[in-house]
């Protein structure tokens, strides 16, 4: 997953920037499910209003027209932008609306800031994300999943055990800092609050011996945008 390169945006271009907002034509294309979560309450933490479209992806209607026209890869969400093009990936869709829409930055506001918040949500989606989604996927999950990409359900359990071993890496990281990436809250944050509150959702519970990836969850938890 390569995010967007961020620039930063001088104050003159930020107030040209506030007036194409109100002028906007996005669409965001919404679902249930974590990777929507993700941009909702990245959305309500920087303050950003979209009209959304409900995608019923219980119903199957990611995997048909009209919403494959949209996003041949049937997945959710998707991010249309004002002149038609579609912006799929929740990373990818977070950092454009970071840079293009005025506020405070939740990547960081210098070279070295970005470059931990990027550092530690890949490190996130790589050794907690991915495997919490699929250990679900391929086995409560299979049903819905099972003929839409191919599925093993003999690796379900040692996924979740291997999402569990670097959240018990994370609380000692947890240590020396307040969020994931740092003592500032950012994307990271975000990311992997909406998919560990899935995970909870699914059968994937946080360990309570985890003392600070548990004080953290519910720190981020409190959270107005957290709900989003």
């Amino acid at each position: 997953m390569i995010p967007l390169q961020l620039r930063r945006i001088p104050a003159k271009v930020r107030q040209n920037q506030n007036d194409r907002q109100r002028e906007t034509h996005m669409i965001l294309y919404n679902s249930v499910g974590p990777n929507p979560h993700v941009v909702r309450m990245f959305m309500a933490e920087r303050g950003i209003k979209l009209p959304m479209e409900e995608v019923d992806i219980m119903a199957g209607d990611n995997r048909k027209p009209p919403y494959l026209e949209t996003n041949p890869a049937g997945q959710l969400p998707a991010l249309e932008l004002d002149d038609g093009t579609i912006l799929t990936e929740i990373w990818a869709i977070c950092e454009y609306l970071d840079e293009t829409q005025p506020g405070d930055s939740l990547f960081g506001a210098t070279p070295e800031a970005r470059a931990q918040t990027r550092r530690w949500t890949r490190w996130a989606d790589l050794n907690i994300i991915e495997p919490l989604a699929n250990g679900f996927r391929y086995s409560e999950g299979l049903p819905m999943f099972k003929d839409r990409m191919r599925c093993l359900p003999e690796a379900a359990a040692g996924l979740k055990a291997c999402a569990q071993d670097k959240l018990a890496f994370l609380d000692g990281q947890l240590a020396g800092r307040a969020y994931v990436a740092g003592d500032t809250f950012t994307f990271a944050d975000v990311m992997l609050y909406c998919f560990l509150t899935f995970g909870i959702a699914v059968g994937q519970s946080l360990n309570p011996a985890l003392q600070r990836v548990t004080a953290w969850y519910e720190k981020v938890g409190a959270r107005p945008s957290a709900s989003a």
